[in-house]
């Protein structure tokens, strides 16, 4: 990283915060306790202005405010999630730095992940609908030990979902760019390129991975196809997955159910037929959600570091997308 593309020089202090954020009050009230030096101010990210931008030099938020055409006096960009996309898809300026969140959501989305893997294996949709039909439902519940679930990312969230599938039995493999294991829970993990050879085995499809150019698309029809009566969860991002194939994927049996908690347009138009399908569990993307200390506590940490005149740790590579 080098800063003579970028409008800011290190060292670089911050002196006008802006947070575009539904908690913006308690982000600003963290953020102003263990830096008074700082003008903190803030709204949810739909009310932000073109005046707001134009008076800040940091902007706090998970994607661009819509008001805006261009982010103003803003030199340095702070991502309170993972992802990205919602900043990198809407054409940032280049020159803007671009840090995001060191929070880990892999234990929240873990659960995640866990609760929709026994709902799926228990039948619960199809059990309370028999309850609330007073209609006594007899049927053979298999377990989920001894299945096998296929990890698309196996990073921080990759990984504490397959410490958590492993612990109740589940054989886990993954597949990633470098094909490397972070984390002894993953039974073997294959390079990316694997992905079509290994969905036919897999009972539990997971994808965790961020919006970018490598994933775009990733789990497409064709690879869809070559399943065999898996179940799709997406904790990652909607554009992994060709979503206008997930129903012709359940109906021809390559796909038995599927959770999803990212769509390609969020929310999910009202027209989509996911809504209405029985074996699709649809969440609206609360897998992994930030903290108020999580947002606060990355920005101080960057702020310090470019302080210091250091490239912070969580500065994005645009290239990659994360």
């Amino acid at each position: 990283m080098t800063s003579s593309s970028l409008l800011l020089s290190l060292p670089f202090s911050p002196r006008r915060v802006l947070i575009g954020a539904n908690a913006h009050a308690d982000i600003a009230s963290r953020i102003r306790a263990a830096r008074p030096d700082l003008e903190v101010r803030g709204a949810p990210y739909l009310e932000i202005t073109a005046e707001d931008v134009q008076w800040a030099d940091t902007y706090i938020g998970f994607r661009r405010p819509p008001a805006t055409h261009d982010m103003g006096s803003v030199q340095w960009v702070h991502s309170t999630g993972a992802g990205v996309d919602g900043w990198l898809g809407q054409g940032l300026d280049e020159r803007i730095l671009l840090t995001r969140s060191p929070e880990s959501f892999g234990p929240m989305i873990a659960e995640w992940a866990v609760a929709r893997v026994f709902a799926i294996q228990q039948q619960l949709v199809s059990l309370l609908d028999a309850q609330r039909e007073q209609r006594w439902a007899p049927r053979d519940i298999a377990r989920v030990a001894g299945t096998r679930a296929l990890l698309v990312g196996t990073g921080d969230i990759g990984s504490h979902i397959a410490t958590s599938l492993a612990a109740l039995g589940v054989h886990v493999t993954g597949v990633s760019r470098t094909g490397q294991a972070p984390h002894p829970a993953f039974a073997a993990v294959h390079t990316i390129d694997r992905l079509a050879d290994l969905v036919g085995d897999a009972d539990w499809i997971i994808l965790s991975v961020p919006d970018t150019p490598a994933s775009r698309g990733l789990l497409s029809r064709e690879v869809l196809q070559r399943c065999r009566g898996a179940v799709l969860l997406n904790a990652g991002r909607g554009a992994v997955v060709d979503e206008q194939a997930i129903p012709e994927a359940l109906d021809a049996g390559w796909l038995r159910a599927a959770a999803l908690d990212v769509f390609v347009t969020e929310p999910l138009p009202t027209s989509s037929p996911l809504w209405s399908d029985p074996r699709v569990l649809v969440s609206p993307h609360i897998s992994g959600l930030t903290t108020v200390d999580g947002a606060a506590d990355g920005f101080l940490a960057c702020a310090v570091s470019l302080e210091r005149g250091e490239w912070p740790t969580w500065v994005v590579d645009r290239t990659r997308g994360y």
